[in-house]
This record gives structure tokens, C-alpha cells and sequence, in this order.
């Protein structure tokens, strides 16, 4: 008996499967494929930043090269608020940002709402007409939109900037994705408390889907704020300018001044890096974020 009793006691652990280890091989080869990658990410902003940083008894192309400046000094990203009035530039650009994200985020949550909770009449052609909107091309639509902005007298001022992109087609369709997350049941026993729509979209839809919300704002932050190519056909008068247009002039008076064209890139990435810093945590729960968790 005691035999059976101890057989018995340890048949769980003998049935339990072993965990095998990795080769070590494939582990150092998954390792080497990440620090490439990482490498191929940041490597030219690693290197931009070091240009910015040396000096002009510095050589910048020399072979190999050599990525820590000798002698760090701050005089490039001086030279650029010399040469162009790069706060105002700034300015304008956060502006155009600012908006951007604010109507973003409640345009397009307001809109994927809409789609996803009520019953009208044109819904699934909505939907659909917001899904096709993603395969026209930007640049098939500048024209129509440039002509628009003639017609209602905004060209040369940062309305115009703002208008094109105020409800990005991609940034409705992820929010009635994270709507279509949430139970039913939850809004329905709103409704039988007498909650109307407006006070189940505020207080238990948005709630629910913020991490959404965050990657809208900042995917909005940043494709506002390194836009270049419309604020370039619809601004004229430089002190509408925002900051992707008026580093321009650094690429165009001073080409041969690469340290300096680093000093303006490095000024124009350092916002975006801030802002994704402080939603870090929201933009890699956006995607589960409208789930109800019980």
C-alpha cells in the first residue's frame, strides 16, 4: 500500500510536462535580428543628433565614422534660431497640432460612435464610403482642396493647414472598432436607467476606449505636425510657416551647413519623442483597451 500511496503522489509530477529550452543559438540569433533592427530604426537619428552636436573644427565625414562628437557644444541648434525665427515656426506648428488632435479626437470618436452604436439609415454606406476614403492617394486630392480653400478665402493662413485633416477617415474607423468592443449589455442597462445617447457616449463609452483615444491623438499630433508638402502649397507669407516648411530655408541659403540642417532636424523630432513619452503606457493598451474587463 505504501508502494501505491507513493506511486500515486508522484504520478502528477512524472505526467507533468518538461519545458525544453531554446538552443542557445537560436536565442543569440533572435537577439542579433532585434539589435539590427534597432539599429536600422534609430541609427540615423543617433546620427543626426551626433552632427548636431560637433563643432566646426570638426570633421563630420570622416571614414569611418565616428558617431561621439570630440568636443559636444550647443552652438548648431543657436545658429538655426539665428538664421530662421524658429519659435515662431514652432509656434505655429503646435497650432496647427493642437487642433489637429482636438478634432480628431472628437470628430472621429463622435463619428466611430455613431457607426458603431446607432441605427440610421445609410449606416453600412457610411462605413464603407470612410473605408474607401483610405485608397485615394493625399496627393490625388491637393488640387480639390487647394481650389476649395481659394473659393472660401483661407489660402495663406493656418485654417487652411487645419481643415484638410481635421477627421482622418483611418482615425474613425479604429473608433467604432473600440466601440464595437463594448458589451451591449452595459448600454442597455443604461437606457433602462434613463441615460439618453449623449451621457452613454461620455460616461461609458469614452471611458472605455481612452487607450484608442490616445493612439488617435498622437497618430494626429504626428502627422500634423510633420506635414510638409500641403502646408507648403497653401502657405505663402513666411510668418504663417510651420516647422517642416521653414526648415526648408536651412536646406536651401546654408546646404553646405549639414551641422546645422541636424540642429533644425533634432528641434523638429524632439516634440514627438515628448508626447509619445507621456502616452507611452495608453498607445500599447489602445488596441485591447475598449474590452470590458471583468
Amino acid at each position: 500500500m505504501a508502494a501505491v500511496a507513493q506511486h500515486t503522489a508522484d504520478s502528477p509530477r512524472s505526467a507533468a510536462p518538461r519545458r525544453t529550452r531554446a538552443p542557445r543559438w537560436r536565442k543569440a540569433l533572435r537577439y542579433t535580428a532585434l539589435v539590427l533592427v534597432l539599429l536600422i530604426m534609430i541609427g540615423p537619428f543617433l546620427w543626426q543628433l551626433s552632427t548636431s552636436l560637433k563643432g566646426t573644427t570638426e570633421d563630420i565625414y570622416t571614414s569611418p565614422p565616428r558617431l561621439l562628437p570630440a568636443h559636444p557644444t550647443v552652438a548648431n541648434y543657436r545658429d538655426v534660431a539665428d538664421i530662421i525665427p524658429v519659435w515662431d515656426f514652432i509656434l505655429n506648428s503646435l497650432k496647427v497640432a493642437v487642433s489637429n488632435v482636438a478634432t480628431n479626437v472628437i470628430g472621429a470618436a463622435m463619428a466611430g460612435y455613431a457607426l458603431s452604436r446607432l441605427r440610421f439609415r445609410g449606416r453600412g454606406a457610411a462605413a464603407v464610403v470612410f473605408v474607401l476614403a483610405l485608397l485615394v492617394p493625399t496627393e490625388a486630392t491637393m488640387l480639390a482642396q487647394f481650389a476649395t480653400m481659394r473659393s472660401l478665402e483661407l489660402n495663406n493662413t493656418l485654417v487652411a493647414v487645419v481643415l484638410p485633416g481635421c477627421i482622418g477617415a483611418m482615425n474613425v474607423l479604429l473608433m467604432r472598432n473600440a466601440f464595437d468592443t463594448i458589451p451591449y449589455e452595459i448600454e442597455e442597462a443604461a437606457v433602462i436607467d434613463g441615460a439618453n445617447v449623449w451621457q452613454r457616449f461620455t460616461r461609458i463609452a469614452l471611458p472605455a476606449v481612452k487607450g484608442t483615444l490616445a493612439v488617435v491623438a498622437i497618430f494626429s499630433f504626428m502627422g500634423a505636425w510633420d506635414d510638409f508638402l500641403w502646408p507648403l502649397i497653401v502657405l505663402s507669407d513666411s510668418e504663417h510657416f510651420t516647422l517642416t516648411v521653414g526648415l526648408n530655408f536651412l536646406h536651401g541659403t546654408f546646404s553646405d551647413n549639414q551641422r546645422v540642417v541636424a540642429a533644425g532636424t533634432i528641434i523638429a523630432v524632439a516634440p514627438l519623442i515628448v508626447l509619445f513619452a507621456c502616452l507611452q503606457r495608453f498607445f500599447f493598451r489602445g488596441v485591447g483597451e475598449g474590452a470590458v474587463k471583468g
